[in-house]
């Protein structure tokens, strides 16, 4: 049985497509610096947009040689419980519900209820 069986083959490893008539894009080499002095020279066609940075071997970001300065991004605020309760309650709301759960709990607890807090 194993020497009728079908063997493999590379479909898809190899084109059959010819070089012929082919002309490869004119090519500009990049040059780009991270802050450990690693130099990275990379080919881009002259019709790509460059990136300003590129990933160094080293981990850290390059910078484009001669290019412009790479955008900063916004940092954007991270949210904490107290914001999103500002959201949806103003403060008057808020210590009229305070005042409520305190009450409860001294209810609770048997206390005498107290008069309203001011402010």
């Amino acid at each position: 049985m194993a020497e009728r069986s079908l063997r493999g083959s590379n479909l898809g490893a190899l084109s059959l497509e010819s070089d012929e008539h082919v002309v490869p894009s004119e090519r500009r080499i990049t040059a780009y610096v991270c802050p450990n002095g690693h130099r990275t020279e990379l080919p881009f066609s002259v019709e790509a947009d460059v990136p300003p940075t590129w990933e160094c071997r080293c981990g850290a970001d390059a910078r484009l040689v001669d290019g412009p300065a790479p955008e900063a991004k916004p940092v954007k605020h991270q949210r904490t419980h107290w914001d999103m309760l500002l959201e949806r309650r103003s403060i008057p709301e808020l210590e009229e519900l305070l005042e409520e759960r305190l009450t409860l709990l001294r209810e609770s607890r048997g206390e005498k209820p107290r008069g309203k807090r001011s402010a």
